[in-house]
């Protein structure tokens, strides 16, 4: 079975959001001020965002681990 992973970028706003599932969630920080994770209700990680994408093409790569 497939599954559909929405991704979506914001140029103006500089936002990257990654979405494995749609549905309700929220977001939460990560050990990285520009990672935020998407969990749902019970807490599943569901997605994730990049906030000031550009500026990762400045830095060392972007390695985050995301905790359900």
């Amino acid at each position: 079975m497939e599954k559909e992973i929405k991704i979506w970028f914001d140029k103006e706003g500089d936002y990257l959001e990654v979405l494995f599932e749609l549905k309700k969630g929220y977001f939460r920080e990560t050990e990285n001020d520009a990672v935020m994770e998407k969990v749902d209700e019970e807490g599943n990680i569901i997605g994730f965002s990049i906030l000031k994408v550009s500026e990762l093409k400045e830095k060392k790569p972007l390695s985050v681990a995301l905790k359900s």
